[in-house]
């Protein structure tokens, strides 16, 4: 058997800090080093980038991190494996070959390809087998996407490690798949280890939002040391799937249970966990501090995946004009109506010209403000259509006409802005064995990969298993004793995100008794009465006693996703501390 595999995380997204590879390489031993550069918003970025500039299509920070790190790697023989090719993973691939030309060495670098379903757009539509994701009926009309991307898993990447990479740069792979690969090519683990690939999953999610997973983002951060640079992290992945998260030792952040729960809960929905290499039962999952920055998960129930692998597919929306008026002071509420009466009495245009209209009054004022900052509310006013003339000096004239008059103090923060372009996320699903994997080694030849992991019965249909029965809460009652009207936060911590136009936010307590409270109070009906606007929409709650959480998804909070979104947080980033500040009864020997 195997010694376990450490496979450490340098990036949570495109964009992150630039000096963490060489952090993760020189602060301690790693076996691989892996990272993760794309969300769902991620693929529109590069698409347009790539239309503004040929070979745009991936992220060149990677290459930048590998001219760093890659002759430190190659002495120590870490291997590396990103997903940071993008639109272009083979482009990327050759980026790195470059640099390490220049640096006067010679890794061997490969490429998974494959994923990229532009140019099969039509005929996927036409034999309908592109699908809506969720409502299941078909997309007819593939011209309008940009970009089409379907969710490969790690049999490409444990390919290109078979065939000696030192580097491995992929296109749109799952977040977790960039560790599940090294871990499965590791171990040599057959495609229907289940347990085994739940486990390196659970653990890939774990670490594939970096710093997350090490007080990043964590709802308890006053009890953290370090925080002002928080360490990446690792997962040591063993022959049997367990893992232990932890971090090098003297970086800031910490690894506890409470920061690996707060990142099991990161974007996902009900407990089981679709992915294209196996389906892991997030209730299946058990934490234990193993030591100082050590948090040991065991063994995972892992079951088939699906049949279909899901596709990112972006198309353009339109034009996109945001504008804000300051309103200060007294008479708020009054001084909102006659701005948006003005505005379109000045503006040339109706709301009927454009495809959609959102105004809200947004009340960060405060009564008797101590200073200029806290008297002042805003009207946000977001316009959305196809003709971007429409948006442009339009707009512009007609808040410009308010200014001397309407209301009192009136100013416009910003200076209104201008109009931009926005793109709209549309998941979909495709047979999984019409998309397999393209391997190919620079210099060398391609090999095909099948992406189909399912285990056929006799009769060729797929086996399903039943899944673990739903976990027993922890033997603990709720408290009984007298409440006390307190934030939430106060006893539990949440992490949320975006799902697309939906928004994921998990809940956790840190005792078994806090849990039976939590359990028991926080149903759907009550989230709606505290997140107002979750108010008319439908949510899905799901229960994990095994982890003391609760998790919800709020069925389109964001519209119709990220790019856009009319919210003011467009990616539901800051809805679980949102929660957290709202006060409610809490059982008074639950506070600290």
């Amino acid at each position: 058997m195997a010694e376990p595999v450490r496979v450490a995380n340098c990036s949570g997204f495109y964009g992150d800090r630039l000096s963490a590879a060489a952090e993760m390489v020189e602060g301690g031993p790693i076996d691989f080093l892996t990272g993760d550069w794309l969300a769902e918003l991620t693929m529109l970025i590069l698409s347009r980038t790539r239309a503004k500039r040929p070979g745009g299509g991936y992220a060149r920070t990677f290459v930048a991190q590998m001219e760093q790190v890659m002759g430190t790697c190659l002495d120590a023989g870490i291997k590396v494996v990103s997903n940071a090719g993008g639109l272009d993973p083979r482009g990327c691939a050759e980026a790195v070959a470059a640099a390490a030309d220049r640096l006067g060495l010679a890794p061997v670098v490969a490429c998974v390809e494959g994923d990229d379903l532009m140019g099969r757009l039509g005929e996927l539509a036409a034999g309908g087998q592109l699908r809506h994701h969720g409502a299941g009926g078909p997309i007819t009309d593939p011209e309008r996407f940009v970009t089409a991307n379907a969710y490969l898993g790690c049999w490409g990447i444990v390919e290109a490690l078979d065939r000696g990479a030192d580097i491995v740069v992929t296109g749109r792979v799952t977040d977790a798949s960039v560790a599940v690969g090294p871990a499965a090519w590791h171990h040599r683990w057959p495609r229907d280890a289940w347990d085994e690939l739940a486990g390196a999953t659970v653990a890939g999610h774990v670490i594939e939002c970096g710093t997350q997973a090490t007080g990043g983002n964590y709802s308890f951060f006053t009890e953290v040391d370090g925080m002002a640079r928080v360490g990446f992290p690792w997962a040591e992945i063993a022959a049997d799937g367990s893992a232990v998260i932890g971090k090098h030792d003297g970086t800031g952040g910490e690894v506890t249970v409470g920061t690996v729960t707060s990142q099991l809960l990161y974007e996902i929905d009900g407990p089981a966990y679709l992915g294209p290499d196996v389906t892991a039962r997030f209730d299946s999952i058990s934490l234990e501090q193993a030591g100082r920055d050590r948090v040991r998960i065991a063994p995972v129930t892992g079951e088939p995946p699906p049949s279909t692998l899901k596709v990112a597919m972006n198309e353009m929306g339109g034009f996109r004009r945001d504008v804000e008026v300051a309103l200060t002071g007294l008479d708020i509420e009054a001084k909102a109506e006659l701005v948006s009466e003005a505005f379109w009495r000045a503006c040339p245009h109706d709301p009927g010209d454009y495809d959609r209209v959102t105004a809200r009054l947004v009340r960060t004022d405060k009564s008797d403000p101590a200073s200029n900052e806290e008297a002042v509310a805003r009207w946000r006013l977001s316009l959305a259509g196809p003709d971007e003339a429409k948006l442009g000096r339009a707009v512009s004239d007609a808040v410009n006409e308010l200014a001397l008059a309407t209301i009192p103090g009136m100013f416009a923060p910003g200076g209104g802005g201008r109009p931009r372009a926005f793109g709209i996320y549309r998941p979909a699903s495709v047979p999984a064995d019409l998309v397999p994997a393209c391997v190919s080694i620079l210099g060398g030849d391609r090999t095909v990969v099948d992406s189909t992991a399912v285990a056929p019965t006799a009769d060729g249909s797929t086996v399903v298993l039943a899944g673990p029965a739903e976990s027993a809460p922890p033997p603990a009652a709720a408290p009984g004793g007298p409440t006390v009207d307190a934030p939430l936060g106060r006893v539990v911590g949440a992490r949320s995100g975006d799902k697309g136009g939906n928004a994921n936010l998990g809940v956790f307590a840190r005792s078994p008794a806090a849990f039976a409270w939590l359990d028991g109070f926080l149903t759907a009906e009550r989230l709606r009465e505290l997140l107002p606007e979750a108010a008319d929409l439908e949510i899905d709650r799901h229960r994990l006693p095994n982890i003391l959480a609760l998790n919800f998804v709020i069925r389109g909070l964001l519209g119709e996703g990220v790019a856009s979104s009319t919210r003011f947080d467009g990616q539901a980033k800051s809805l679980g501390e949102w929660l957290r500040a709202r006060v409610a009864p809490v059982p008074e020997e639950l506070l600290p």
